[in-house]
This record gives structure tokens, C-alpha cells and sequence, in this order.
């Protein structure tokens, strides 16, 4: 087998540190100048408050300068206008009852006190709102309330021309139109985004469960075959056991050193972040990287994997092709860890019986890489596979990592007998 090239000595966890702290200085303070002197915005109710007092203002001054043409007193045609711009204080929190009161406020303003020309807009504001805050359900009722509110401001009218009303029942039912559209459309993209959320903490759940499983998964199969075979030769071989016995312990160490860079790497990548746009109230911050041990086990280690099953009674031959030294990062990992639940399967399945006894199961492990894909082959000469079988955990993680990639995978029994597992990965 070719060694690969010798991996690079992990950063210091000063260095780490360092690397990922942001600078600091004159020009970082002002990158983050806009962001300082940007206004808040105001509150919802502010905004509802403010446009209703606007509203009230030019609708009581409109009744005042029109004081001589109102049929009745003064003080029911400002009530009226209260009532108007009250509606639209509520907008947001109930906007199909907010409506309703407008539009009966406006019906009564035209028919008993007199057609006001700033009260239809508040009204206008509110049917927008309507479509815009208010749930499928009620929004739908805003088309339905609009006629008669329509009917009974022009009424009060003494003339005008027919193709006025319907131009302006357009207008207002457009207005409702766009508020409608618009609230669906923030649905649907919060329920894309809620969704995308979903997606990528079951795909980060089912990552962490891969790695480990193929780290957890293995040792301790080997583990167990150390252990059933030191209990055999513990009476007759005191020295055997001892050897098997040291080995487990080493065994047991990398298994720990192992699970602690998995570990690691899982803390630096921190918590999924938030799917919505921008930096809002909901967003996570990006956690800085922590630092942690090493980087992941890729090819160059398979030596050490190889040490480890043959304590486990596997006598693995590896072919080992020099270009394979160049891979990408992810492949090079994913290549690894497809070969240790290879090795692992073989361990557990291989064997017959229970998977602890002395017999010692030959495997051929290729690697190649050809015509920008990686061609990897994992075959024994176990006891094979009964007919129907069904993939376990291992070949279900090992199929996610090749379509994580676009890649392809083949597993059955092999020709003359025994187990074969053929991967290929794109490494453009």
C-alpha cells in the first residue's frame, strides 16, 4: 500500500482561536457604523396609533369646515369619526372586526350625517388590512362585506356617475387584493423556511448519527471479538490473553481518542442557524469555532483501521492507488468511514455464527480513482449473505454518504461467495 502524504499538524487552540476571532479596529468599527446609526423601527401599535390619530385629525377637521351642510349635531359626526379612526388602531390585532366597524361607521356617516371624502380612505386602509393581517378565513369575507358599505356611501350621495362606484369598488377590491396576495406569500415562505428548518436539523440528526455509528459501531465490534477470543484462551494461554487483553485497551484508547475529535468537530459547528432573512429578533448568532482536537480520519489512516479488524481476526489486503492522496477533503473522509463500515460489516456478519469465533475471513479493499469519480471496492470471502436480506444501519448510513456526493452503490453476495460493496464517488 502507498502512503499518503503525511496530514498537516492541527492548529494550536491559541491559533484556533485567533483565527476565528473577527478583527478588530478602525475599519471593523466602521463596517458596523450603518448598522449603529440605522433607526429602530417603531412598534406596530405606534405605527396603527399614529396613522389613526392622523386620520381622526383630517376627518374632524373636515366635518368642522362642513359643519353648516351636517344633518345632525356635531358630536355624533365626530363620533362617527372616532369610531373610523379607532378601526384602524385595531387593524393588526382584529382586523375583520376593525373593518366591520369602519364600514358601519362609514354607511352611517353617508346615510344620517353626511358622505365625508376622507373617511372612505380610512376605510380603503382598513380593507387592506383585512386581506393583509387577518386569517384565510375571515380575509375571504372582506369582497362579501365591501358591497353594502359600498352601496350605503353612495347612496348618500345625491348624484353621481354609474361608472364612478364601479371604478371605485375596483380600486377598493384591489386593495384587498394585493393585502390577500401578500399575506399568502409570507405563508408560504415561512412555511418553506420552517420546512428548509425541519430539513436541516433531520439531515444534522442523521449525520451525527452516521458518525457515530460507523465510530462506535466498529470499535466496539472489535472490541467484542477481542473479548470472546481472550475468554477462550484465558485457561490454556495466559500470554495470548494478555496480548488480546493489551489490545483491547489500545483498541478501547483510540476508540476514545476518536469519539473525542468527533466530538469536537461537532461543538465547533455549533447550533443550525436560523433560515429567515436577515438578522432578525430570531436569528442565532454564528457561534465562533471552537477549538477542538484534529481534523477526521481520511485514507492515509486506513493502516491503523486495518491494524485494528485484524485483532479481529480479518486479514484485509489493500490496493491503494497513489493519485488517491489528492482527494478532495469530504471524499477523502467519506471514503474512510465507507471502508470502516465495510470492515465493520465484515467483522459482524462475515464470520457466521455469532461473530466472536477464531475463524479469520480474508478481505480485498481497493480504492482507485478514475475519470473524475472514486472507485471503491470492499469484498470477503465470509460466509456471504442469506437470500432477501435487508440493508442495516450501516449500509443505510453508508448509502446517505454516497448520495450526500451523487454517487452510486452496489452490495450483495460476491461471486464466488462471501460479500461484496462497490461505491463510486464524483470528485467533480
Amino acid at each position: 500500500m502507498t502512503a499518503a502524504p503525511a496530514t498537516p499538524a492541527p492548529a494550536t487552540p491559541a491559533t484556533a482561536t485567533a483565527a476565528s476571532r473577527p478583527a478588530r479596529g478602525p475599519l471593523s468599527a466602521v463596517r458596523r457604523l450603518p448598522a449603529a446609526l440605522r433607526p429602530a423601527r417603531p412598534p406596530a401599535a405606534v405605527v396603527d396609533g399614529a396613522a389613526a390619530v392622523a386620520f381622526l385629525a383630517a376627518m374632524a377637521a373636515e366635518r368642522l369646515g362642513a359643519a353648516g351642510d351636517i344633518r345632525v349635531g356635531p358630536v355624533p359626526a365626530l363620533a362617527l369619526c372616532v369610531l373610523l379612526a379607532g378601526a384602524l388602531a385595531l387593524r393588526r390585532r382584529a382586523p375583520l372586526a376593525a373593518y366591520l366597524a369602519g364600514t358601519a361607521a362609514l354607511a352611517a356617516e353617508a346615510l344620517f350625517v353626511l358622505p365625508s371624502p376622507v373617511s372612505p380612505y380610512a376605510n380603503l386602509v382598513g380593507l387592506y388590512s383585512l386581506g393583509l393581517y387577518a386569517t384565510r378565513g375571515r380575509a375571504l369575507l372582506g369582497p362579501v362585506v365591501v358591497l353594502p358599505g359600498m352601496a350605503a356611501y353612495f347612496a348618500g350621495l345625491d348624484h353621481t356617475y354609474p361608472a364612478v362606484p364601479a371604478g371605485v369598488l375596483f380600486l377598493w377590491l384591489l386593495a384587498w387584493a394585493v393585502g390577500f396576495a401578500t399575506a399568502r406569500r409570507q405563508e408560504e415562505r415561512e412555511r418553506a423556511r420552517l420546512l428548509l428548518r425541519r430539513r436541516v436539523v433531520v439531515d444534522e440528526r442523521a449525520r451525527i448519527a452516521r458518525e457515530l455509528h460507523d465510530l462506535v459501531g466498529h470499535t466496539l465490534n472489535v472490541m467484542l471479538v477481542q473479548a470472546g477470543a481472550a475468554r477462550r484462551v484465558l485457561a490454556r494461554d495466559p500470554e495470548q490473553t494478555r496480548e488480546l487483553l493489551t489490545g483491547l485497551e489500545h483498541t478501547g484508547r483510540e476508540a476514545l481518542d476518536e469519539l473525542d475529535r468527533v466530538l469536537g468537530l461537532l461543538r465547533r459547528q455549533g447550533p443550525p442557524p436560523d433560515l429567515g432573512s436577515g438578522a432578525g429578533p430570531g436569528a442565532l448568532p454564528a457561534p465562533a469555532p471552537a477549538p477542538g482536537p484534529g481534523p477526521q480520519p481520511g485514507l492515509a489512516d486506513l493502516p491503523r483501521l486495518i491494524g485494528r479488524t485484524g485483532q479481529a481476526g480479518l486479514l484485509v489486503t489493500v490496493r491503494l492507488d497513489p493519485a488517491a492522496g489528492d482527494l478532495p477533503r469530504t471524499v477523502d473522509r467519506s471514503a474512510y468511514r465507507i471502508v470502516q463500515e465495510a470492515l465493520t460489516n465484515t467483522v459482524k456478519h462475515g464470520r457466521g455464527g455469532t461473530g466472536t469465533g477464531p475463524v479469520e475471513v480474508t478481505v480485498t479493499v481497493a480504492v482507485r480513482p478514475e475519470a473524475r469519480v472514486l472507485d471503491l471496492l470492499v469484498r470477503d470471502d465470509g460466509c456471504g449473505v442469506p437470500g432477501g436480506y435487508v440493508p442495516g444501519r450501516g449500509l443505510l448510513g453508508i448509502a446517505e454518504r454516497v448520495a450526500m456526493f451523487g454517487g452510486s452503490l452496489e452490495h450483495g453476495g460476491g461471486d464466488g461467495g462471501g460479500f461484496r460493496l462497490r461505491v463510486t464517488l464524483p470528485l467533480g
